[in-house]
């Protein structure tokens, strides 16, 4: 049988966490928190603060190892230390803004990486905020320019333990390291927001599948509306016109065209008031207009699911079908032959047991349970569009239906439909 089908959830929920989010992906993930701010600014998370602390604490941390080494460069000056130094401070400062203002920050450490070694990990810092926050252009463009100046730094102001060779490779390297990992942290969050975007329009042609399968139920279920009363009022304009053309006729047969004529129009109205129908197999059987089963062709059914070389365990606990209204013997026909067909389609070679059961006053139930198939089963295309229509005439019959997998991995349609006392 099929799985239950997908669950409609309407619009996505928020996420659960969001302060272990970046601000940036927690306002894509919960358009109520961005709409909340008001100001266009995202407001920083949790993790943001933590990431900004950590960013702040390497630059500084960078920064004094550089600041350690000006101070020992015999070949820079004091005042130029003391200068290299004061332009790192300032460098480590402005990391606080790398959020606010990505790419004028980036510019802004181009030259810091040409006069000052202590603001080597701030332009670091810097870089990596651009390439995470801004597309590939500015990084291109900005970190090119930082790249080409690396051999002039070190042409003006050498490393006195490390080749030039070696030192401008390595500065190199570190520059491509800094890039890649801030564009692997942007296609990470880029993913995930495209995996969010895939969900909702997953949602969202579920529902509108649901929809379209209850529409169809629906006309269905008033195409084979208009088709029953038209059967009954045609019996009661018959046996109504016979008893205007013979108002002589023996008593007997007066007496037995009035019967006719109120279970006829008794049944109609109960048609009408539950606003049953039932699908036609095809457009033959519209056309010839013959009667629709009922409960009293379950055991056909059954015989016929047998014959097809299905094992089915029937516990038939009705005496006597007759008694079942036709409306709800018609629902309940229906149910079970969908439940029958589609355990032969997703579980074939399972024991299929079906129980009917109840009475008057109480409601009819029926049960449909298959265990689970023996083999692989090959997925079935639109499954689960037809419990929607079963789901939808028990609920147009004032029933209900339920239907699921099981723990064993079977699966099970019970319906309850309302059986009332003459």
């Amino acid at each position: 049988m099929p799985s239950h089908p997908p669950e409609v959830r309407g619009p996505a929920p928020a996420y659960r966490w969001p302060a272990l989010l970046p601000s940036a992906l927690a306002d894509e993930l919960d358009p109520d928190r961005a709409a909340a701010k008001g100001d266009g600014r995202s407001k920083r998370t949790a993790r943001d603060w933590i990431v900004d602390f950590l960013c702040f604490f390497a630059a500084v941390v960078i920064g004094l190892i550089g600041a350690e080494s000006v101070g020992t460069n015999p070949d820079i000056s004091r005042g130029a230390a003391h200068f290299d130094q004061f332009v790192g401070a300032l460098a480590c400062a402005a990391v606080w803004l790398r959020r606010r203002w990505p790419v004028a920050l980036a510019v802004a450490m181009v030259p810091v990486t040409v006069i000052s070694e202590t603001g080597g990990g701030a332009a670091a810092v810097a870089l990596f905020t651009l390439a995470v926050h801004r597309p590939f252009r500015y990084v291109a463009w900005i970190g090119g320019i930082t790249t080409a100046l690396i051999p002039f730094y070190y042409w003006v102001r050498p490393d006195p333990e490390i080749p030039y060779g070696v030192a401008v490779a390595l500065a190199v390297l570190l520059s491509a390291t800094v890039v890649a990992w801030g564009m692997f942290v942007r296609s990470r969050r880029q993913l995930l927001l495209s995996l969010r975007d895939r969900a909702l329009r997953a949602e969202t042609e579920a529902e509108l599948r649901a929809e379209q399968a209850q529409r169809l139920a629906r006309e269905a279920i008033a195409r084979e509306m208009h088709d029953v009363l038209a059967h009954r009022l045609t019996l009661l304009s018959v046996h109504a016109g016979a008893l205007e053309f013979r108002p002589d006729a023996p008593q007997e047969e007066i007496a037995r065209a009035a019967g006719v004529i109120r279970d006829s129009a008794h049944e109609a109205l109960q048609d009408l008031r539950e606003i049953i129908g039932v699908l036609r197999a095809d457009e033959r059987a519209e056309e010839s207009g013959r009667p629709q089963p009922t409960l009293t062709a379950l055991d056909q059914l059954v015989a016929e699911s047998r014959q097809a070389g299905m094992e089915i365990l029937l516990d038939h606990r009705i005496e006597d079908p007759k008694a079942v209204p036709a409306a709800t013997g018609r629902n309940a026909y229906r149910i079970a032959q969908e439940a029958l067909t589609n355990a032969r389609k997703h579980a074939p070679g399972a024991v299929v047991t079906l129980r009917v059961g109840g009475s008057p006053g109480e409601g009819l139930t029926l049960d449909v349970r298959n265990a689970a198939p023996p083999g692989e089963v090959p997925h079935v295309p639109g499954s689960g569009q037809g419990l929607i229509g079963l789901t939808e005439r028990a609920t147009l019959a004032g029933g209900r239906l339920r239907h699921g997998k099981e723990a064993d991995g079977g699966f099970r349609v019970h319906a309850w439909l309302p059986w009332q006392e003459r």
